[in-house]
């Protein structure tokens, strides 16, 4: 078991908690809550003896296997797969002993060494990664390319292989699912669900820690406190206490009547029998989950849209795709106001590129996009993140947005987002990953759009912000498209879902459970039954074909990384002629010469930054399709 007994943590003057006493025995499965810097991350910390307490004592048995996720992937050579492996460390020592006994051509060495083998399940841990890897959303094609080949948020997923790859005793998870669709999400919590180990899991998706986890500890108010039972337990519990504060009763109040305008439209609204069931349970719920939520440091909605046309977007037989390749076909959608639609579908079936066309970020390859005259987007993806100035700051942002509204009102604003006193004038950049998609949140609704696009909006919030956000999407008054891997979101928001797979995109009749159900039947249609153990191919011949292979596909790759780099050197110049444009001086009488070289070169620039884009999206999908 692991034992802290009156810990106290701080990260400089700062203290994180102190007098926190509480107890994860072997076996449980506990879910770590709290706001952003609370100190979740820093407790994990201190189980991988990275950090030591100010105060306090932390035991636990001597010699348990600790497994965790790597924050970074090295940029190897070696497979995917054989880097997945290298997760059972003590498979690779013993694989090790045994070349070494066969080189010293040691026969009752190498017969132990075997035996030892079998004990651990080596003979099957290539079948045992490949599953992993296929749960995971990687094809048996990508098993086999070169690490070094794959991109940022895929890497993380090699990182999370690995990890469940170690035979652990404890298993150390912090936001698992930041870099997962909702399929991965999906096939990791059952994987979870079956784990024998400890597991000390940090998440922000409610429904994965319901699902999950028999215990919460909780930081709050500079205290850590273990309850029993799962999330929605916790809340009950939280609720209760919160209740019983005064201070808090009028804005819960405010909080349950948004609810129930909500539930009052949804119940009028509604025809599909399954999906009402399904969406008027979680709703009953709600009333509940406010009280939880009643002291959250968010407090924001969306103002009624000024304008709204019907349809106010169509899609006319659209093909969507990448270069020659399509991967949605002859897709019609007709967008009114009001319309809550939520996308699901497997990974690269072409539910962000279905979004990007929507947005009008990215031209159908045929047929006809058209938009009602006053329609205003309001699209929200993670490269958004990317096109914040950084050395400004969120109050610029805002005044950028209205050089007319006065400061009050823009910190006001601001405030409802967490941004509150100095933060506001304070440079973007240093701010973290959830502070950033708070901030692109907060200018999206201050455009007031009337549709509304959502590519995974909840990646880096935390949970009070995800409630905050569920609860102005739920008194929103125009139209929404969103995909999410945040399950509770797309319940709470959306009373319509498309799937998008095979090349088309359909209504799917049914709710989040039924999709469970449609793709562990996929699965099985698909899936080729994996071998117990794999035919043995010597290191020499697997380096082999791992050139081999590396060969094949090297012009690919080469012209991945070249578009990789372009886009990187034309944000960074787009940024600085940006920088350039935003000072006053430049447009003195003066400086004509020199604004109007600037601007030619804004506009050049922009040109070859969208043209790098493409052939690196062309190149991603190609690589994407090299199973197909």
């Amino acid at each position: 078991m692991l034992n802290f007994k009156n810990i106290a943590l701080r990260r400089g003057a700062r203290v994180l908690f102190a007098n926190s006493s509480f107890t994860v025995h072997k076996g449980q499965k506990v879910g770590f809550t709290g706001a952003n810097g609370a100190g979740k991350s820093s407790l994990f910390a201190l189980v991988k003896n990275e950090l030591h307490l100010d105060e306090g004592d932390f035991s636990m048995p001597p010699n348990l296997e600790i497994a965790h996720v790597a924050q970074e992937t090295p940029a190897v050579g070696c497979s995917a797969i054989d880097y997945v492996i290298d997760g059972d460390q003590e498979l690779r020592r013993l694989q090790a002993q045994l070349a070494a006994a066969e080189h010293a051509d040691n026969g009752l060495k190498q017969a132990e060494l075997h035996a030892a083998l079998d004990v651990i399940g080596g003979y099957t841990a290539i079948a045992r990664a490949s599953r992993l890897m296929n749960g995971l959303g990687f094809t048996p094609v990508q098993e086999q390319l070169p690490v070094n080949s794959f991109s940022g948020g895929w890497r993380m997923r090699l990182n999370l292989a690995q990890a469940l790859m170690c035979r652990s005793d404890v298993l150390l998870l912090d936001e698992p699912t930041n870099h997962l669709d909702l399929d991965a999400v999906i096939w990791l919590q059952d994987w979870l669900c079956k784990y024998p180990g400890t597991l000390l899991l940090i998440s922000h998706d409610r429904d994965f820690l319901d699902t999950i986890t028999d215990h919460i500890v909780h930081i709050e108010q500079n205290k850590a406190e273990i309850y029993t039972g799962n999330y929605s337990a916790f809340e009950k519990m939280r609720a209760e206490k919160l209740a019983q504060q005064q201070s808090a009763y009028q804005k819960q109040q405010r909080e349950i009547a948004h609810i129930q305008s909500f539930v009052d439209r949804f119940k009028a609204q509604a025809t599909k029998a399954r999906q009402a069931q399904s969406r008027i349970k979680a709703l009953e719920r709600m009333e509940l989950i406010a009280m939880a939520h009643v002291d959250s440091p968010f407090d924001f909605s969306f103002a009624k849209p000024e304008k709204m046309q019907n349809p106010l977007l169509t899609l006319d037989n659209v093909d969507i795709g990448y270069g020659e390749r399509c991967v949605v076909k002859q897709a019609g959608m007709a967008i009114s106001p009001g319309d809550r639609i939520g996308l699901l579908g497997p990974n690269g079936a072409g539910k962000s590129s279905l979004i990007k066309v929507l947005a009008g970020e990215m031209p159908p390859m045929s047929g006809k996009r058209r938009e009602a005259e006053a329609l205003k987007i309001g699209y929200f993806a993670q490269h958004q993140l990317e096109q914040l100035q950084l050395d400004e700051s969120p109050l610029w942002h805002l005044q950028k947005l209205d050089k007319l509204a006065t400061e009050k009102d823009l910190r006001n604003f601001l405030g409802g987002f967490d941004f509150q006193g100095d933060k506001v004038l304070q440079a973007v950049k240093p701010f973290s990953g959830g502070e950033k998609a708070r901030l692109v949140l907060a200018l999206l609704v201050y455009q007031n759009p009337n549709l509304l696009l959502l590519d995974e909006p909840t990646n880096h919030l935390d949970l009070e912000m995800r409630h905050a956000l569920s609860v102005a999407l739920q008194d929103y008054q125009g139209a929404i498209v969103v995909v999410s891997h945040d399950r509770h979101l797309l319940r709470s928001v959306t009373d319509q879902l498309l799937l998008v797979a095979d090349g088309k995109v359909r209504p799917f009749d049914g709710d989040l459970d039924d999709y469970r159900i449609w793709l562990t039947e996929q699965k099985k249609a698909d899936d080729k039954p994996l071998p117990d153990a794999a035919p043995v191919v010597s290191r020499k011949d697997q380096r082999k074909q791992d050139a081999e292979r590396r060969q094949k596909h090297k012009p690919l790759y080469d012209a991945l990384k070249k578009a990789e780099l372009a886009v990187e050197k034309f944000h960074a110049e787009q940024r600085q002629l940006e920088q350039q444009l935003a000072d006053p001086a430049i447009y003195e009488d003066t400086e004509k010469a020199r604004l109007k070289q600037v601007l030619e070169r804004k506009v050049a620039v922009d040109k070859a930054l969208d043209e790098a884009e493409t052939a690196w999206m062309e190149a991603e999908e190609q690589i994407a399709g090299l199973a197909d």
